[in-house]
């Protein structure tokens, strides 16, 4: 599992080895990892170190310090290393490492600088250390400039190899908000810890390889702000049957979705409940969307019974269910109920309806995109729930912001879908996600996705500790958010099974199967 904290966190676990006087050794270590993690991706672009032209871009702060000593390492490896003074300072001890080493130092606001552009653009692997975690905003005034200018200048497919000291130099460290111009990386070497800003959208597009230097403080870190969950985990959460299990206590999935004018939905749905393992699946609609449901998945019992009259661990509501008043009696029914529901697509207008009321109940999870998220916002806004609700491009620069903000406002677990899918829970726990194929992006795939969650989310209803394994944070309500992301990272991994190319949504249930199996 990756655990990622922001700059304050790690800043904070930094205090008491800086006021002991370690601050010089906590340095070193951190630039012998980014000078080690510079020399693999040298050695992977032209087999060698030596030779190698190097720009370091440094500001005038910590960062920039840990790039010149970065610099000098390199340089005493028979690298040519040029700093670029991008403020009106260096670090001076990592200056003087620099220049002892053999490297060469341009200032940007001298007469050289107005070539820097064309240094950064003819070198083999360029550091990226001007702005560190503790910065506010993008690059400015010179910097900016450069940058934009380097990005310009670079050539399709080609150009320096980029390294990241902590974080690209504009990407927020916490929230992944991306100001002004940024060099993409091609890694982003953190310290200490990932920041969160490294795993949260936009910014995660611009971090590249992520690789972590520990520096002999993790143990004084505090909680993670953000967790992701990797391969491995998914293996060791997913709920699996044992031998005295039956179909019942594997958990029944009742599925609302579908109408007579979108009755793919439905197919889709159950089918992907099915084959995500759910020990039942239920399907209530009407009844040409049942006969449908019946032919493709003859194992789902499809009735037109109302959500009182059937006992489920879980609910799927709201896929293709429009413009039928039974399906909306229906989702209004289970919005209200205590049964942990995924509610998606058209049942995402009675979800905030239900919270402005109060009524949402507990273990529902919403799964919007960021267009149909800052629709429920606004809704949320007109109804007094909110102050203030973003159009959709203030919800893909600050995600995680919002999802959270949906999570606190309606008490439920956001799944915020996207290439980074951010899930939020109404307590703080925040995960990301970014297991998918970009061929997922199609009709149909959020419905199949819909019923992987829902077969997950009845697995775990009737048992508080069922991610246990993870730790105590994934215990009780915050597990419904476990859920979720385990339910996002299958169908993502699902999607690249055999390789990248289309993925239709009925071919992506069965994949679910494959991965499931793999993992087991």
């Amino acid at each position: 599992m990756i655990e990622a904290h922001t700059g304050a966190q790690v800043r904070a676990a930094e205090t008491p080895f800086l006021e002991r006087g370690d601050g010089p050794a906590l340095m070193r270590r951190a630039a012998h990892g980014l000078a080690l993690a510079c020399s693999r991706r040298l050695r992977e672009r032209r087999g060698k170190v030596a030779g190698a032209r190097v720009v370091v871009l440094a500001g005038t702060g910590n960062n920039g310090g840990d790039g010149l000593w970065a610099g000098a390492e390199l340089a005493r490896r028979g690298a040519a290393v040029l700093a670029v003074a991008t403020g009106d300072r260096l670090h001076p001890e990592g200056e003087a490492a620099l220049r002892a080493a053999g490297g060469r130092v341009l200032s940007l606001g001298g007469p050289e600088g107005a070539g820097a552009a064309g240094r950064v653009l003819a070198a083999d692997l360029v550091v990226d250390a001007v702005l560190g975690t503790g910065a506010r905003g993008g690059l400015r005034g010179a910097a900016a400039a450069l940058v934009q200018e380097v990005l310009d200048g670079l050539p399709d497919g080609a150009g320096p190899e980029v390294v990241a000291c902590d974080v690209p130099s504009g990407v927020g460290a916490d929230t992944g908000a991306v100001h002004g111009p940024v060099l993409p990386a091609g890694t982003t070497v953190s310290f200490g810890s990932a920041k969160a800003g490294l795993l949260l959208p936009p910014g995660e597009a611009l971090c590249g390889r992520a690789v972590t230097v520990p520096l002999g403080l993790e143990p004084a870190l505090p909680a993670p702000a953000l967790r992701r969950l990797e391969p491995e985990d998914v293996a060791a959460l997913w709920p699996r049957p044992g031998a005295g299990s039956h179909k019942y206590s594997r958990g029944v999935v009742g599925v609302v979705a579908g109408s007579a004018t979108y009755p793919g939905a439905a197919l889709m749905c159950t089918r992907a409940a099915v084959d995500a393992g759910a020990g039942m699946v239920r399907h209530l609609g009407d009844p040409e969307t049942r006969r449908l449901v019946c032919l493709t998945s003859p194992e789902v019992v499809a009735s037109e019974d109302h959500p009182t009259e059937v006992h489920v661990q879980a609910w799927v509501v709201g896929p293709g269910a429009v413009g039928d008043p039974a399906q909306e009696s229906r989702i209004d029914a289970v919005l209200t109920g205590a049964v942990p529901a995924v509610v998606d697509a058209g049942a995402l207008g009675a979800a905030a309806r239900a919270a402005a009321d109060g009524a949402l109940g507990p273990g529902k999870v919403l799964t919007p995109h960021a267009g149909e998220l800052a629709q429920v916002l606004a809704w949320l806004a007109a109804l007094g729930v909110l102050e203030e609700a973003p159009e959709r491009e203030g919800v893909e620069a600050e995600p995680a912001r919002w999802a959270a903000a949906a999570a606190a406002a309606t008490g439920a677990v956001v799944v915020l879908k996207g290439a980074t899918t951010v899930v939020a829970a109404p307590g703080g726990l925040l995960l990301t996600q970014a297991d998918g194929s970009p061929w997922l992006a199609t009709a149909g795939s959020g419905d199949t996705l819909a019923g992987v969650m829902g077969a997950v989310l009845a697995a775990c209803a009737e048992h508080p500790d069922a991610f246990a394994a993870a730790g105590s944070w994934a215990r009780g309500e915050n597990r419904f958010a476990v859920a979720a992301a385990l339910a996002v990272a299958v169908h993502g991994q699902a999607s690249r099974l055999g390789g990248l190319g289309p993925v239709p949504p009925t071919v992506l249930a069965q994949r679910v199967r494959d991965v499931l199996r793999a993992r087991a």
